[in-house]
């Protein structure tokens, strides 16, 4: 796997730090907004943050090998520094659609369209915006990269944290069978991932 963000340009202790200071505020966030989530897998804010710190101290303590190994890319959407057809497969998780007032039409469209350049399959997750209403630009995008001749769907995913959050846009090339067998693949990492 290669995953690609733009905080890769960054030191380890650099990001632990920042995890640091940013670790409480998420967690009151959450707690003022419970109700917008569904506590069923994790089942209260205590755990989530357990979750999430484990999770983050597996990520630092393979960050230095990772980059060294060129697996952690400092780069950002929507243009890759990838080949054509390099990945079999492109993530994209709690980025595109989720940050939709930052994020406009025309660059979920770029970025959309480079993932789908470098991969032969791209699955987005999830299809909402941050205040739990869906994306003004799904509907929009599905209909530009139908027009582009890609092959979009929206698919129903076994995995609702976001209330409403339970489905995904996976983006085929024409000509293509999509990405190889994936069953049991998880990302559990807040960027965009390529496998």
């Amino acid at each position: 796997m290669t995953s690609v963000d733009p905080l890769y340009q960054y030191e380890r202790a650099d990001i632990r730090d920042r995890i640091a200071a940013t670790y409480g505020d998420l967690l009151d966030q959450t707690r003022r907004n419970g109700d917008t989530f569904v506590w069923d897998v994790i089942r209260s804010v205590d755990e989530l943050g357990a979750v999430r710190q484990a999770a983050m101290q597996d990520f630092l303590d393979d960050y230095d090998a990772g980059r060294a190994d060129g697996r952690y890319v400092n780069a950002a959407l929507p243009v890759l520094p990838f080949e054509d057809d390099q990945f079999d497969l492109a993530l994209c998780s709690h980025l595109l659609f989720l940050y939709g007032d930052q994020l406009d039409e025309t660059f979920h469209l770029a970025a959309l369209n480079d993932m789908g350049r470098v991969a032969r399959e791209v699955r987005v997750f999830p299809l909402l915006a941050l205040s739990g209403a869906p994306s003004p630009h799904v509907d929009r995008c599905v209909e530009a990269l139908r027009g582009a001749r890609f092959d979009v769907t929206l698919e129903k995913v076994p995995y609702e944290f976001q209330r409403g959050g339970d489905h995904m846009m996976r983006i085929r090339r024409p000509g293509t069978d999509g990405a190889r067998d994936t069953r049991g693949m998880h990302d559990v990492r807040d960027n965009g991932t390529m496998t």
